[in-house]
């Protein structure tokens, strides 16, 4: 409920405020309930809204849908005329607009299969036009992942309308894209396809649909897309620059498997003869062979490692899109998983040849565990010196946890001598004679500073591997898009009935959308009469931007076309 308020109700009521009398917690029982003084529906002069509900709010069984959409009279200064979570509208000229709720299933039931098919044998004229909405673009998600859905909506539209069907809109896809039917001898069940779904949180790629072409058996052509199929492709690329700025929070699970998956392999206790070759070449070889040898004993030794592997090769092929065959899938998964497991040994061993360098300079492990501590007692005595004995009175009377705290605290700080020492240890003595305590200390060193040397290489990968897939592959477009969390290239239609009954269709787009915006004082200086309702009032919108490009003045046409009405002596059914 926080997010309708939030994200749907709030914007609608700040840009057309309800009527004085409305009340938020009102259940509307006999509807519509019009404004006062007026009789009839069709008296009421002010814009009246007409919604149908998304896959998302059938996610509660459609009850807030029902609760704040069927049974509330306003929706800011919109009136709600809405019963059901479908409708029948019919307009002037000879134009209908059917409102299908598809549900879960992508799909019309039973019910309203029956309420449109009648609707079409009693209401509807030979010659009338009608536009079918639903929430979901079939046409196109059909085609892509090579499905058949809404079976009874097609029954309805090829059997029942038969051709009067000029035009099907529809969004949940976030761009905009139409494609008008070619030219042919053969029927034609719908003449345009248009979705626009720009509302959305994020965007959507249209270059994925780019080879769209065929919907019930006709031939159409892609008219307008926005954006563009270059400019999405484009904008594509953001996966490689900015997947770690926009989602940062992948960082914490990206670096906690990038360890599980070198975590048998620490430490590497002869990497040290990768430095002993005396030229560049070979201190590739002898790197590469490193790498190789590791790869080898984690599959014939490791057990956390391998299984962190196993999993993450299965959870990789799950991922991949159903789209593709399985062996598309699993060569993409296991590629994918090379990829990121490359790169985390190549870590590992730079980590541990950074360590061995500071080890053999010595600059690490000189002392044991607390050279920081020797340090600064040293410095202590130095330049502090205690002629008093108030130091070693203090160590007494705390039963030493005065110096012991100070000591072991340095000591914790001091993550890369701890490192170091128990590397040393380990390849000394073997993992054996470490304690568990110790390990655990060890294990969770290497992790702080193995964590902050993958997390940006991970998402690095990751964001190319979502590049790849949507520019080469066409897959994993809602995951590629939705993590660039692109606000902008907003759109809305317009549709427009000519005095000729043509209907003109419009769409305005704003490429860039404001990030903060505040109180427009024209609307706060206005003068607003008690009863006066919004959509009378000559500033309506309550804000304005505070930043960036102002819609009102950025706002353009990215589609304008229009579609002729049905003359009577033309017939509208299929040949």
């Amino acid at each position: 409920m926080f997010t309708y308020e939030k994200r749907f109700f709030c914007p609608f009521e700040s840009a057309l405020q309800p009527p004085p009398w409305y009340k938020a917690e009102h259940i509307a029982l006999i509807k519509p309930e019009i404004p006062f003084g007026i009789t009839e529906l069709h008296q009421y002069d002010g814009p009246q809204c007409f919604i149908i509900p998304g896959n998302h709010d059938w996610f509660d069984g459609l009850h807030t849908f029902m609760r704040y959409i069927c049974h509330k009279s306003w929706l800011g200064g919109w009136l709600l005329p809405q019963k059901k979570s479908y409708f029948a509208l019919q307009l002037p000229k000879g134009w209908w607009i059917f409102g299908l709720d598809l549900a879960l299933h992508c799909d019309i039931d039973v019910y309203q299969f029956k309420f449109f098919a009648e609707l079409c044998k009693d209401k509807i004229g030979e010659n009338d036009s009608v536009i079918v909405m639903t929430h979901e673009p079939n046409w196109l998600l059909d085609w892509y992942w090579n499905e058949t859905t809404g079976k009874n909506t097609s029954h309805l539209i090829c059997d029942y309308l038969k051709g009067r069907c000029k035009l099907r809109i529809a969004g949940d896809l976030h761009h905009y894209m139409r494609h008008s039917v070619v030219p042919s001898e053969k029927p034609v069940h719908v003449q345009h396809l248009l979705v626009n779904g720009c509302g959305g949180a994020f965007l959507h790629p249209t270059h994925v649909f780019k080879n769209f072409s065929k919907f019930h058996g006709a031939v159409y052509d892609s008219k307008v897309t926005y954006p563009s199929f270059d400019d999405s492709s484009k904008i594509a690329l953001g996966n490689i620059l900015k997947f770690r700025k926009k989602n940062w929070q992948f960082d914490i699970i990206g670096g906690v498997i990038y360890f599980v998956l070198i975590f048998s392999m620490f430490p590497q206790c002869n990497v040290i003869q990768i430095l002993q070759e005396d030229s560049w070449l070979g201190r590739l070889k002898s790197f590469l062979t490193t790498l190789s040898n590791a790869f080898v004993y984690m599959l014939q030794y490791s057990y956390v490692s391998s299984a962190a592997t196993l999993i993450l090769m299965m959870s990789s092929y799950s991922f991949v899109p159903s789209k593709l065959s399985r062996k598309r899938r699993a060569l993409i998964g296991v590629l994918h998983v090379l990829a990121h497991m490359v790169a985390s040994f190549i870590l590992m061993l730079l980590l541990e040849l950074g360590i061995e360098i500071c080890i053999r300079n010595h600059l690490l492990a000189t002392s044991g565990y607390h050279t920081l501590y020797e340090w600064y007692r040293a410095m202590e005595i130095e330049h502090f010196p205690d002629p008093t004995g108030l130091r070693s009175r203090m160590e007494k009377w705390s039963f030493g946890l005065y110096p012991a705290c100070i000591k072991y605290l340095m000591s914790a700080f001091d993550i890369p001598e701890v490192m170091a020492v128990t590397r040393g240890n380990i390849c000394n003595s073997g993992m054996e004679s470490l304690s568990r305590g110790s390990a655990i200390i060890y294990y969770a060193s290497v992790f702080l500073y193995f964590w902050v040397f993958s997390t940006p290489v991970v998402s690095l990968i990751f964001g190319s591997y979502l590049y790849i897939c949507i520019n080469w592959f066409h897959i994993h477009f809602d995951e590629a898009f939705s993590s660039l969390r692109i606000a902008n290239y907003k759109a809305f239609t317009r549709f427009h009935i000519t005095v000729d009954g043509d209907l003109e269709v419009f769409t305005l787009a704003v490429d860039k959308v404001p990030k903060s915006w505040k109180l427009d004082p024209e609307w706060d200086a206005e003068v607003r009469p008690p009863q006066q309702l919004s959509h009378h009032r000559r500033f309506p919108s309550k804000w304005k931007a505070a930043s960036g490009p102002d819609p009102i003045n950025s706002v353009r046409v990215v589609d304008h076309f229009v579609i002729e009405r049905t003359k009577p002596n033309q017939s509208p059914r299929p040949t």
